[in-house]
């Protein structure tokens, strides 16, 4: 028989867990309501790093083991109260997306089956001009994850080079992300054109590190550049994510960095740390300017340095070379 729903007081506005006793993370015995309580727990960390932006939900309707499916509109019904951003993309479609503002949509976001939070970078006020450029930091296969925290290092140099304040965090499964926050002056374009300058100069500092779009050129630790193109979505700060042992996607000190292991975080051990430290906390007051790394993207150019290739469900893009994997594209007579 199904549990009755829990009924929670939420910042003024009254949440339903429906099927509260339901198993989420069978080998640690989380439920749905657990996994609520945790966010609650962390709340206003989990809060920042979605504040106002469109989130994308993605939903575990049977828990972390089961599928899972994407769904960019908000579903109906629904509270009243739930706030909204419609984001209108080039083929003339829209979307109306949730924007998550405080514990009550936090809490009925996870009720919907949602276990990691995605937002976009963007706030619902400037749809198209990001106020974050991410780096996302990712081992291609048979890589330590030593080398994915060596890596993290040298962004974090290049980035302070350039005027920019970094704020890493373990993304809950293989790498590491490093949020960025940036004057909302930029279109996505250009703050991926920004992120593509950056990790080719950490590629030309560090071995490990490769910018290579095509899996079978990559080698070491992957810079996804990408990440910072329209309509892309990361894990957000203090997002659960679906691992057997329900990691947390745990913003860090930079100190911590060299000697963070991928276990240590877990929804077990982070509402403890984060009642103690909580590493994200002036990361809104850290706004940089991209001009920088913009100056690096055009000097880059001006050596015959190409765009790289972009996402497949993207057209193809002014300057873009080939986006064809190099194996299969047809060599000159």
């Amino acid at each position: 028989m199904t549990a009755p729903p829990e009924i929670l007081e939420l910042a003024g506005h009254e949440v339903k867990v429906t099927n509260p006793g339901k198993t989420f993370f069978p080998q640690i015995g989380v439920t749905k309501l657990d996994l609520v309580k945790y966010y609650l727990s962390v709340a206003p960390g989990a809060i920042r790093g979605v504040y106002d932006r469109p989130t994308s939900l993605k939903r575990f309707p049977n828990g972390a083991d089961g599928d899972f499916f994407f769904q960019k509109r908000v579903p109906t019904p629904r509270p009243e109260w739930i706030q909204t951003a419609i984001v209108r993309f080039p083929s003339g479609r829209s979307a109306e997306f949730l924007t998550i503002v405080d514990e009550a949509h936090l809490a009925w976001a996870i009720n919907l089956g949602c276990i990691d939070l995605n937002p976009w970078p963007v706030r619902r006020t400037d749809l198209d001009r990001p106020d974050e450029l991410r780096v996302d930091i990712d081992p291609t296969e048979g890589i330590p994850f030593e080398h994915v925290r060596e890596v993290s290092m040298v962004v974090k140099e290049v980035l302070k080079e350039h005027g920019l304040t970094g704020y890493p965090k373990t993304s809950g499964s293989r790498g590491i992300h490093i949020n960025v926050r940036i004057e909302p002056r930029w279109d996505f374009t250009e703050v991926r054109r920004a992120a593509l300058a950056l990790a080719r100069e950490v590629e030309r500092r560090d071995p490990l590190a490769t910018t290579a779009w095509w899996k079978e050129n990559r080698h070491g630790v992957f810079l996804d550049y990408n990440q910072n193109a329209r309509d892309r979505t990361v894990a957000s700060a203090y997002s659960v994510r679906p691992t057997p042992d329900g990691r947390v996607s745990t913003p860090l000190e930079w100190e911590e960095v060299p000697d963070v292991e991928l276990g240590d975080w877990t929804i077990a051990t982070v509402p403890g740390r984060f009642a103690g430290k909580d590493p994200d906390a002036g990361i809104d007051r850290a706004a940089g300017s991209l001009e920088s790394l913009l100056d690096l993207a055009r000097e880059d150019e001006k050596q015959g340095t190409e765009d790289a290739p972009w996402p497949p469900n993207f057209p193809k893009m002014p300057g873009e070379p080939k986006r064809v994997q190099p194996s299969k594209a047809k060599t000159e007579p």
